[in-house]
């Protein structure tokens, strides 16, 4: 099983990103992580019919068209999506990527609330682009300062990394039966 991993903060020590690198670790297959800092800003006049894609943007549709589930994880800015995820997002609403794809969403805040606005922000979001939102998968994680370690970039709180682990295996079971019932491609 193929995993595509989306990280709404582009910040090089981020919680998020420590709450990512954790996860991928409960994850048992290839898994990519997706660079959302080279995509340009979503423009439909570069997308439109007989149009090529930028390269980060056709990059970004091959890892979502080849993964068998999707992994998005974020911190919440403004009450809201970043702006860099929702960009990701908007470059993959027409294109079918995510259409039927398992996807979890896990949101960590330093805040008590988790992220919990951008949390459902990017359900509906992905809900709308077709993708299973498997919410047996999904995560709000509340004061997750002191949950991160800041040598290893890596979660050490015991009791969310049992959570993120019970995550990825909802996310993977989705997966699996996802690919059980698959229609075949015709030859």
């Amino acid at each position: 099983m193929r995993l595509l991993a989306l990280s709404g903060s582009l910040r090089a020590r981020s919680s998020n990103g420590a709450v990512l690198r954790s996860a991928l670790t409960f994850w048992d297959g290839p898994a990519t992580t997706a660079d959302l800092g080279a995509l340009p800003h979503f423009n439909p006049d570069l997308d439109g019919e007989d149009a090529t894609p930028p390269a980060p943007v056709a990059a970004l549709r091959t890892a979502a068209a080849a993964a068998d589930a999707l992994l998005v994880v974020s911190p919440e800015y403004a009450h809201g999506v970043p702006g860099v995820l929702k960009n990701a997002l908007d470059w993959l609403v027409s294109s079918g990527e995510c259409v039927s794809k398992p996807v979890a969403v896990i949101t960590a805040s330093p805040f008590p609330t988790g992220g919990d606005h951008a949390n459902a922000q990017l359900r509906e979001v992905l809900r709308t682009m077709s993708g299973e939102v498997v919410t047996a998968a999904c995560r709000e994680i509340p004061a997750i300062g002191p949950k991160v370690d800041p040598t290893t970039e890596r979660v050490k709180d015991e009791a969310t990394l049992t959570d993120l682990r019970v995550a990825m295996s909802h996310l993977a079971a989705t997966a699996a039966a996802t690919a059980t019932t698959a229609p075949l491609p015709t030859p």
